[in-house]
């Protein structure tokens, strides 16, 4: 009898304690602090910021996030109450922390309403195919400051010496010299056009005759081998293909409001 007593003793406590707080309100706020209510709504976007993918959203997770939010209230509400909030410094950082709001906002907006299509996915994609070509070669190179080195490195490759060995010996190029001048598998357009035109015109383990002259300075090239184009299927690039472009897009919209805007 005294157990069933206290049960109701502690219940009618409970009663209590929730009268002392409007119904409506308990509905509306996780927390009313100082008579200063905490809405549902910030706690729910707290739990959107700090939930983690996959996290399941707990009973413990909303009593933490209603604790931080009852904290910061309660901060709030003293940095008020000593006149901070008129503060010209902090004015401006509220300033800029409200544009940071709405510039999130407004990206997200225009990532939902402007979505990357099917369409201009596969565009792209063929796009890219086509500039890519259908070959890919292996090929080797020797690249150094003068012509007349380049031309004895010729003359001695025609004498019988090792390319790798050259290349090792001669090249300048730093990212692939000591690999005996081994550049793998690129497309052809991967290279400056004068590099890519003398690679193109080799034949499968031949070498340049004649000092290929770029920008660089002077190449002597060699074709190790040739095989069709190792292109991925539109699949396996998606996810890339679509961020990339998320942000093309992006950037030409804002590219766009700052065009229209008045500057002075």
């Amino acid at each position: 009898m005294a157990l069933k007593l206290a049960r109701t003793a502690l219940a009618l406590g409970a009663a209590v304690s929730l009268t002392a707080v409007p119904l409506p309100a308990l509905a509306q706020n996780v927390a009313v602090v100082n008579g200063t209510p905490v809405p549902v709504a910030r706690a729910d976007a707290m739990l959107r910021e700090v939930a983690r993918p996959g996290q399941p959203n707990s009973p413990q997770l909303q009593q933490q996030v209603r604790e931080e939010l009852v904290k910061r209230e309660v901060l709030a509400q003293a940095a008020i109450s000593k006149g901070l909030a008129t503060d010209p410094g902090v004015k401006q950082q509220l300033k800029l922390a409200e544009q940071g709001v709405l510039i999130r906002a407004l990206i997200a907006d225009f990532r939902k309403t402007s979505p990357v299509t099917d369409a201009d996915l596969q565009a792209r994609y063929d796009q890219l195919k086509k500039q890519f070509g259908d070959k890919e070669y292996h090929a080797r190179h020797i690249l150094v400051p003068s012509e007349d080195t380049a031309k004895d490195i010729i003359a001695k490759l025609k004498g019988g010496a090792k390319f790798a060995d050259l290349a090792k010996q001669y090249s300048k190029d730093p990212g692939s010299a000591q690999n005996g001048g081994d550049l793998d598998w690129s497309p052809a357009n991967a290279y400056v056009p004068e590099f890519a035109d003398a690679l193109q015109k080799l034949q499968k383990g031949q070498y340049s005759q004649t000092p290929v002259k770029t920008q660089f300075g002077y190449h002597v090239l060699e074709l190790d081998d040739v095989r069709d184009a190792q292109i991925p299927p539109l699949a396996d690039v998606k996810p890339q293909l679509v961020q990339q472009m998320q942000e093309e897009k992006l950037q030409g919209f804002i590219e766009g409001l700052e065009k229209k805007a008045k500057i002075q």
